[in-house]
């Protein structure tokens, strides 16, 4: 069984993060390490973090020196991983007890260096609300309509890509992150397989959502160094597909599955 490297950042998430880790320690594949990096929390998750590295030796505890945001402590994680396969999960997020059997066993007999499932959408008391399907298989271009990957699903072959890090000069870092791979390889593919739940918030308002909007924008033009006109094209996808997300759910995933 290949080493799987699970990398997870920490910020004052202790109602969430004993779940978070449980759902990994509960996994029926059995080879991992989970990296989990503290971004100088001002709860006691840290102090949760480290009660579990000290009954598993397959969970590590590193803490940032200051403050210094999500993509710095996933490439702080990446770093020191000793993986094969590099997987993500958030401290609030948690998976199904058979997600990384099943995902790295597709991965394995279909030779694929980088895949992502469905996942359910979940609120702050773990109660279901929305499954969020996926496409077969996404390119560099389809990502930059709609990023079709969730993170929390995401797993990709350092022996076949190498270890790729997380540019911090945007909060879209995830997104950056799958299109740096997909540079070095055609395709990622899919398994339309609720296999993980992502968390969301009350507080994840309309505001917010324009901020996303915004680093979106400069994630086109910063990041990925489009023309104004490709940059455009790109955003009037994203844009018109949160509209759908918004106001006809079934047919945005209708619509994100089929493409």
């Amino acid at each position: 069984m290949h080493l799987i490297s699970i990398i997870t950042p920490l910020y004052n998430s202790s109602d969430y993060l004993e779940t978070a880790i449980q759902s990994v320690i509960s996994q029926t594949y059995r080879n991992w390490e989970m990296i989990i990096v503290d971004d100088c929390s001002k709860d006691d998750s840290l102090e949760k973090a480290q009660r579990y590295a000290a009954l598993d030796a397959r969970i590590k505890v590193l803490q940032l020196a200051k403050n210094s945001g999500a993509a710095a402590a996933r490439n702080a994680a990446i770093e020191i991983s000793k993986g094969r396969f590099i997987a993500f999960l958030d401290s609030d997020d948690l998976w199904e007890f058979n997600k990384l059997e099943r995902q790295i066993q597709y991965m394995l007999i279909n030779d694929v260096d980088f895949s992502y499932t469905a996942y359910e959408k979940i609120d702050e008391n773990g109660k279901a609300f929305s499954v969020m399907g996926v496409p077969q298989i996404v390119s560099y271009v389809d990502l930059l309509k709609t990023n079709c990957i969730g993170c929390l699903t995401a797993i990709y072959d350092t022996k076949k890509i190498g270890k790729v890090y997380m540019p911090i000069n945007t909060k879209r870092e995830d997104c950056a992150t799958w299109l740096a791979i997909l540079k070095k390889i055609d395709y990622a593919y899919g398994m339309n397989e609720v296999l993980a739940q992502y968390r969301v918030y009350d507080s994840q308002t309309s505001s917010k959502k324009a901020k996303m909007a915004k680093e979106n924008w400069r994630l086109y033009r910063d990041v990925e160094k489009l023309g104004l006109l490709k940059s455009v094209y790109y955003f009037s996808h994203y844009a018109i597909r949160g509209v759908l997300r918004t106001k006809f759910p079934r047919l945005a995933r209708l619509i994100r599955v089929l493409n």
